[in-house]
């Protein structure tokens, strides 16, 4: 009963309006690009025909001077005339071969110049850490000294205070005393009030 009710479509319509939907979704993505290809192959074919219907251009370029271009040739044909002469593509290729060849010439030196550059820079770091190394070991020498200096010095002090302490003890034994010196200033003051 619901197939019978107005505003609902069969499941043959509705394949159809999907299939051409799809048909035309793909049209829409597919068509641009074929339209291009094929357009491209019409105008192949056409050039090809055309120039079958006429001779080939022969032409001597290299007797040719490039600034006296004969009546009835155009720069685009004597270009093309030109692309075509198996002597003048040799030369165009020994010519980009020579610039490429002196590029690299050119780079091998830029290169060569830079190394020159870097060891020279390295060997003048090699000599400033050197000359530091030496400052350094001469600092260590001379704190070294120092050091053997101080030693030295503690020891014979050391031994001052040692025999300094006994010579103290042999004279207390002997019955000295330690008399503190009284400051001047009191003294003087004592004989002035006498």
């Amino acid at each position: 009963m619901a197939l019978n009710q107005p505003g609902s479509c069969s499941p043959g319509v509705l394949k159809a309006a999907l299939v051409l939907l799809g048909l035309c979704l793909a049209g829409y993505i597919l068509g641009p690009p074929l339209y291009w290809h094929f357009m491209e192959g019409v105008a192949a074919v056409s050039r090809s025909s055309s120039s079958a219907s006429c001779p080939p251009c022969v032409c001597d370029c290299s007797s040719q001077p490039l600034l006296n271009i004969p009546q009835g040739l155009t720069n685009a044909s004597f270009a093309d005339c030109a692309k075509h002469d198996p002597e003048v593509s040799e030369d165009t290729e020994k010519n980009f071969a020579e610039l490429l060849s002196e590029e690299l010439k050119l780079r091998e030196a830029e290169a060569l110049e830079s190394h020159q550059r870097a060891d020279m820079a390295l060997l003048e770091a090699k000599k400033i850490t050197s000359q530091y190394q030496k400052e350094a070991d001469k600092c260590n020498s001379g704190m070294e000294t120092c050091e053997e200096a101080r030693e030295k010095a503690e020891a014979a002090l050391l031994a001052q205070k040692r025999q300094t302490a006994t010579w103290e003890l042999r004279a207390r034994q002997r019955g000295w005393k330690e008399v503190i010196a009284k400051p001047r200033t009191q003294s003087q003051g004592n004989v002035q009030a006498s």
